[in-house]
């Protein structure tokens, strides 16, 4: 669901709980703060096809580029010496990349919080 990518903090590949989450996330900031909450979030966010074309990649024999894009490096690795826990992790992957995605860019959200509240 693309509805909220036309807002004010509409991105591309953004669903609502996204969207409600980023809402609640950056209240309390100023307006500055909040440009620069989303302007730092944009600029790492991971958009979940992204996730899931990477983890299709594990498929054509290069597993885990998933688990790097989102900071998991152990896992990648892991995955990357075992062909993806022997095809089987990639496939549980391939069914969960939107939470995958989800989980970490609501951690990246609570870095840009902390960043935006540095700035003035």
């Amino acid at each position: 669901m693309d509805a909220y990518q036309n807002s004010d903090y509409g991105f591309a590949g953004m669903t609502m709980d996204e969207y409600s989450f980023l809402h609640h996330a950056s209240a309390g900031l100023s307006q500055n703060q909040t440009q620069t909450f989303m302007l730092v979030y944009n600029s790492r966010r991971k958009n979940p096809n992204d996730i899931l074309l990477a983890t299709l990649l594990g498929f054509l024999g290069l597993a885990g580029v998933q688990r790097f894009m989102t900071k998991h490096y152990i896992l990648g690795f892991l995955y990357l010496i075992t062909g993806g826990f022997l095809g089987i992790g990639t496939l549980v992957d391939m069914l969960w990349y939107k939470s995958i995605a989800n989980d970490y860019n609501r951690h990246l959200a609570y870095e840009c919080y902390h960043i935006a509240r540095a700035t003035n």
